[in-house]
């Protein structure tokens, strides 16, 4: 039941992620670059908020993976 879960989540973040990349594409000579995304970049805090945003992603996994564990002795004892 937990790789069902696992692998349902990582086809809905990278179906998610598909559609987020898409829809930030478009025509690029009507409109630039936002200020603040450049100014991340070069400061190197771009890479700060990935890694936040990757450590609460992988907290979220972990802890359903250990609530489906959780459930399923239960659903056995019973």
């Amino acid at each position: 039941m937990s790789k069902k879960i696992s692998a349902l989540f990582f086809i809905v973040v990278a179906l998610l992620s598909n559609f987020v990349v898409s829809a930030q594409q478009g025509d690029s000579t009507s409109r630039k670059e936002p200020e603040m995304a450049d100014l991340m970049r070069s400061n190197g805090k771009i890479y700060v908020v990935l890694a936040v945003a990757l450590i609460i992603l992988t907290g979220l996994i972990l802890y359903v993976a250990r609530l489906d564990r959780k459930i399923s002795k239960l659903e056995k004892k019973v």
